[in-house]
């Protein structure tokens, strides 16, 4: 058998090598191109998780500024943000916290080390926003920014955090009824409440009668109607009305008074009170006591009367000088007195108080309208507040720092007081004039109320800006007698009486379900004497409470004991919506908002956002 072989095709053989070649240079290119993409995709996460984690280190710094800056807002107000600038301005995660922080290099836009921080948007008075829209207050916006750079990382990246920081100053008295603590209008009579309604604790609403709140009611914890008190709610039988909008909101923040400390009665009663010697003025709770805003302080003590002249807490004050024998009041030395302040009566014997158990009420009475006359008439006076000075006396202090037994107490008296002192400031605007005292204080007759048309009503076209300040406050009516003052209550019928001041004094608090323990609740803060059946109390006013009494200290007692009550006609008063209506040294309290989160290009100080 003759076998022959068929010579192979060298074209076809060549065919599959290029296909192989082919084939493998499609792999190799495929294979590069995916290690090339999961190259790239590996440089993208960490691109990615680089700038993630410069984001958050940036927040971090932005972060520890702010808590900083917002613990001494509410500490010490602007006087601590502007002071401390500096300090705010060194601050950034630091290694020695946690080694973490290591990693880091932060910056404030050109400075290595530091954190951007700046008020972009000085103090101005505006309508404020949030939970506490519809009130106005004085506010300054903060931009704190912090570009951050990962040391080591792949890539030299950086990113930023910006955030605009808004600080508010809102006075106390823009508030119809502003409580540092448990507010209560528990057995309210019929009571309609005209402007806003705040307190840093539990509101309770429950009342025997109608109560209607015509704006919006806000609380740091819960707006209730319940049986605190150990009584039913069937005789809380009174329907709440809220006109608001919203009608109430709870779970706000805190309003606090800028003292240095903590926010507590105790703390915050310390504005009232004089400082203790080498206390700096200019601290926190210095700039806050009425001692130091006070143009004229005068002192009581048991034998001398000290009035106190100065501009400013730091000035060295004119000083003039009574003496007197407080067992002799008609003797010789007294007569100094009556030359020196003829405004001024002290009593070692007045009046009795039936709530403070029958205390004999030992007065530093203040006649103002004499006072009134005296501030234009004196030589010290005028030659410390010349009138071109624009520096004008319109807070008053007064501490009545006598001794006194068990059986007594210590107080002021206002008398005399239709038409308070003040004078125009150079904006054209009155300054109006506000009574501070530690003591318990007494009003006695109508108080500034110019316009004799409108008494009873809410008009306070014709008012001046006026507060009282005080450990207590007690209304006597215009007829009230301090003869009359040891008798039965029922025999000291009282005269309806318009009062136009906003007031801020202290309370006994509750302290248990019984009826004896009760604070007597907002309508029953000013304190009554008198049988004022028939009658009418008007307020026009912003009730504030800060503390609680520590001078003035029985508990409040139900009607028909040492006062009956009157129809109560207690209205805010629109004028303090004003800045310039706001009574002479109103306290400011600190709010804080966050007004803008963002993350602006690297290294710029100036980005507007979207």
């Amino acid at each position: 058998m003759n076998i022959r072989l068929k010579p192979r095709d060298r074209r076809a053989a060549g065919y599959a090598l290029l296909m192989v070649l082919i084939l493998a240079a499609v792999s190799i290119v495929a294979l590069t191109a995916t290690m090339s993409r999961n190259a790239s995709d590996a440089k993208m996460n960490e691109r990615n998780n680089l700038y993630v984690t410069d984001l958050f280190a940036a927040e971090a710094a932005v972060e520890k500024v702010i808590g900083r800056m917002k613990v001494d807002y509410f500490a010490g107000g602007d006087g601590y943000i502007t002071n401390n600038l500096s300090i705010y301005r060194a601050m950034r995660p630091l290694a020695s916290e946690d080694p973490y922080w290591g990693n880091f290099q932060f910056s404030d836009a050109g400075v290595g080390n530091s954190t951007y921080v700046q008020c972009i948007s000085n103090k101005t008075w505006t309508a404020l926003q949030s939970q506490y829209v519809g009130l106005k207050g004085w506010t300054s916006v903060y931009r704190v920014l912090s570009n951050t750079r990962q040391v080591g990382g792949l890539f030299n990246l950086t990113n930023a955090v910006q955030e605009d920081i808004e600080f508010d100053s809102l006075p106390v008295f823009q508030f119809a009824i502003f409580y540092n603590g448990l507010m209560e209008f528990t057995w309210a009579a019929t009571l309609t409440v005209n402007g806003r309604v705040h307190a840093n604790g539990n509101v309770f609403v429950g009342s025997s009668a109608a109560l209607t709140f015509n704006s919006t009611v806000t609380s740091t914890a819960s707006v209730l109607k319940t049986n605190w008190d150990g009584h039913t709610l069937a005789e809380y039988a009174g329907a709440i009305n809220y006109n608001g909008t919203p009608g109430y909101s709870t779970n706000c923040q805190v309003l606090t008074l800028p003292v240095g400390t903590n926010n507590s009665p105790g703390a915050v009663r310390e504005i009232l009170n004089q400082p203790p010697s080498g206390e700096d003025p200019l601290s926190a709770i210095g700039e806050q006591r009425y001692f130091n805003k006070a143009q004229v302080v005068l002192l009581v003590s048991n034998t001398t009367v000290t009035v106190s002249l100065k501009i400013s807490p730091s000035d060295t004050p004119t000083v003039i000088q009574a003496n007197y024998f407080p067992t002799n009041f008609a003797s010789s030395n007294y007569v100094q007195i009556a030359t020196n302040f003829p405004f001024l009566t002290l009593t070692n014997q007045s009046f009795y108080d039936d709530r403070e158990l029958g205390k004999r009420i030992k007065t530093t009475q203040i006649n103002v309208g004499a006072y009134k006359n005296w501030l234009i008439t004196n030589a010290y006076v005028t030659a410390k507040f010349p009138a071109v000075s624009g520096v004008l006396p319109n807070v008053l202090y007064v501490a009545d720092n006598r001794t006194n037994s068990s059986t007594e107490l210590v107080a002021v008296r206002l008398t005399n007081g239709v038409v308070i002192p003040t004078n125009t400031a150079p904006s054209g605007a009155p300054t109006g004039w506000t009574v501070a005292t530690p003591n318990p204080l007494y009003i006695l007759g109508n108080y500034n109320c110019p316009d004799a048309g409108a008494l009873g009503t809410n008009d306070t076209t014709k008012t001046f800006p006026a507060s009282l300040i005080s450990d207590a406050l007690t209304v006597l009516s215009p007829t009230w007698s301090d003869a009359a003052s040891t008798g039965s209550y029922s025999s000291r019928n009282a005269g309806s009486t318009t009062i136009n001041a906003a007031i801020l004094t202290g309370i006994v608090y509750s302290t248990g379900p019984g009826a004896t323990e009760f604070s007597g609740g907002v309508m029953n803060l000013p304190r009554l004497l008198e049988n004022w059946t028939g009658d009418t109390l008007t307020l026009n006013t912003s009730i504030v409470n800060l503390f609680n009494s520590v001078r003035a200290t029985n508990q409040f007692q139900n009607p028909g004991v040492y006062y009956n009550a009157p129809t109560r006609q207690f209205s805010f008063d629109q004028n303090f919506m004003s800045d310039t209506k706001l009574p002479p040294g109103t306290p400011l309290l600190g709010i804080v908002y966050r007004s803008k989160w963002a993350v602006p290009p690297p290294n710029t100080t100036t980005y507007a956002g979207q």
